[in-house]
């Protein structure tokens, strides 16, 4: 005969215990499948995003250590007809607070208009900008030239986006000029800003262009480097790439001043920004510097007020 002994009742202690592990293993079962829904659910980073993280990853390198003593990489290219200045840059601002300040296009006469040779800017009933260009000193509209530029917002997201500028023709035969503008955010203080500016150019641009480069911009350079001297030093590049790179890097810098400018009152952006491409043009005053900045101030104070009067 078989005896079969029973096992003992568990004791409430016991049968409490028991049930507490059931409940524990049942929560990790539904926490991991709620982590893997939440993980599902998570947008995945854009593709333009990824790309423009991977180009700063590329130039970590170059952003560390540069002559710019900065995060900022400036290349230009030059074609058969066309110039390009292109510009990589980390700026310490939220990218909720640039997407936003660069992507309404009301905002963008205010950041042209630091340019020495932008002498008004409107918003245009067609919806784009149109702009008044001209010499580096004060002078009438009726002096300057008018260029009309189409804005459109190619990308608006929360990991990226782009604007794009874009005109047919500019002054003395120029066209198809192109500024374009996109970020990404790199953390929660930190944006990745890359822009673009390029135009094409015939004949009467190409003589205009060489008039100017054996006269009053013979010593002129640009940023990046063609070899060496003959005494160790880089060799800064010339002619029209160091055109393209100084217009690129004040435009730049125009960028930056506005979105420095935000942190202070209404009532002295204005100021501030004027003050701020001044003092920032001045850090690369062998490429950029033009004209005391008493002379600044007095002709963008006085534009500044008429394109608000014409607004």
């Amino acid at each position: 005969m078989t005896i079969r002994v029973r096992p003992p009742a568990p004791t409430p202690a016991a049968s409490r215990h028991r049930l507490a592990k059931r409940r524990t293993a049942l929560g990790l079962l539904l926490a991991g499948l709620t982590a893997g829904t939440a993980l599902a659910q998570t947008p995945a980073e854009s593709a333009p995003a990824a790309a423009l993280r991977a180009r700063h990853a590329s130039l970590q390198a170059t952003l560390a250590r540069n002559a710019f003593q900065r995060p900022l990489h400036l290349s230009s290219n030059q074609a058969a007809n066309s110039l390009k200045g292109e510009v990589h840059a980390v700026v310490a601002q939220p990218y909720a607070s640039v997407g936003p300040a660069l992507q309404a296009r009301e905002n963008w006469c205010d950041i042209l208009i630091l340019h020495l040779n932008v002498k008004q800017c409107r918003v245009s009933p067609s919806g784009g900008l149109s702009i008044n260009v001209g010499k580096k000193f004060d002078q009438p509209l009726s002096d300057t030239y008018r260029v009309d530029f189409g804005y459109r917002v190619a990308d608006r997201g929360d990991d990226h986006f782009q604007i794009q500028l874009n005109a047919a023709e500019g002054p003395l035969g120029t066209r198809d000029y192109r500024i374009m503008i996109e970020a990404t955010p790199l953390d929660s203080t930190h944006t990745f800003i890359h822009m673009t500016y390029s135009y094409a150019y015939g004949m009467a641009a190409r003589m205009a262009m060489q008039a100017y480069l054996s006269t009053l911009g013979s010593d002129k350079v640009g940023f990046s480097t063609e070899g060496r001297q003959s005494d160790g030093r880089p060799s800064l590049v010339g002619g029209v790439r160091g055109v393209v790179e100084r217009n690129t890097m004040r435009y730049y810098l125009a960028i930056e001043a506005y979105l420095n400018a935000r942190s202070v009152p209404p009532g002295q952006q204005v100021n501030k920004r004027l003050r701020d491409w001044f003092a920032a043009t001045e850090r690369y005053a062998r490429q950029l510097h033009e004209v005391d900045e008493a002379t600044y101030l007095d002709m963008k104070l006085k534009e500044v007020r008429r394109q608000q009067g014409a607004s």
